[in-house]
């Protein structure tokens, strides 16, 4: 295991839930009375995207971070069904769990999914976390204007399984890092990789990336909730993303009441890892805003 990952690793603990072990990063934050952050992260990788952000954001809130299951250093189940419904379920098991009663919502990629359909169940009454704003970050909501990469359709179709059987770091890491703007250095690519793989993670994949089709199958119910939306919401995005496309955060910023629309122009897919100073400098200025 690399250092760097096994450093995060050694700061989060395992967190038992009905969908198996979820490890969970929960970092106490110098201002007791600032309201927690809570990190939903994006496919296929994990919370440790966030791990150059994380500490800058603790140095006045509480920062709760977790892992999917079927994700870094999770449980990876091969019976599992990996809807977007069983991941809130299990932000919200993790969440009472750690006794997180009021949060703002960071998603990115996938994780800006699971953030809609908490806004969802939040206006029907069902969720109990109370929401104090939601940051949505390069996330493919408005399915239909996305630009699947070449490997996320072939996961999608008949031949998903066998693909993701065979892929190999070197495939992986030569498709993760053309939807980069600023290049990553190697030992974060390699953390990417080693963190897909763990446990047999990367045989996984076509049944982990199911949650697109449900992007399109509960659109009226996560578009809807986005439409009807009461909360702070903030879609902040970088703009030379070549898969969750800037078209996407401009009918999200549209569709939202009072949405508030951050650009990052020479950021691509991955802002918090590309520049991580900037982008929790925006995220937290957001924060303070709604408080």
């Amino acid at each position: 295991m690399l250092a760097s990952i096994e450093r995060w690793r050694a700061r989060g603990r395992i967190v038992p839930t009905r969908d198996g072990d979820v490890w969970t990063l929960d970092v106490p934050g110098g201002d007791d009375g600032a309201t927690a952050v809570l990190v939903l992260h994006g496919f296929p990788s994990s919370s440790f995207d966030f791990a150059a952000a994380v500490d800058r954001v603790a140095a006045r809130r509480r920062v709760v971070a977790l892992d999917f299951p079927g994700f870094g250093l999770s449980c990876k189940p091969r019976d599992h069904g990996y809807s977007l419904f069983e991941q809130a379920d299990v932000v919200l098991e993790v969440a009472r769990a750690l006794g997180l009663k009021r949060a703002h919502v960071w998603a990115h990629d996938m994780g800006t999914s699971v953030a809609t359909e908490l806004l969802a169940r939040r206006e029907r009454g069902l969720c109990p976390l109370d929401l104090a704003s939601v940051t949505l970050m390069n996330g493919s909501v408005h399915v239909e204007l996305a630009h699947l990469t070449v490997g996320q359709k072939i996961l999608r179709s008949p031949l998903g399984d066998v693909f993701a059987r065979l892929n190999s770091r070197r495939t992986f890491e030569a498709q993760l890092r053309r939807t980069f703007v600023r290049e990553p250095d190697d030992e974060t690519v390699h953390a990417m990789w080693e963190l897909l793989s763990r446990d047999g993670g990367a045989t996984l994949l076509a049944a982990t990336i199911g949650y697109v089709e449900e992007r399109r199958r509960f659109r009226r119910r996560w578009i809807g909730a986005l439409e009807r939306c009461d909360l702070p919401l903030l879609v902040a995005w970088g703009r030379r993303d070549p898969v969750a496309v800037i078209a996407i955060a401009e009918r999200i910023a549209q569709g939202t009441p009072g949405a508030r629309f951050e650009t990052w122009d020479d950021l691509g897919h991955w802002p918090q890892i590309e520049d991580p100073p900037r982008v929790v400098a925006t995220v937290t200025r957001f924060w303070d805003a709604t408080s």
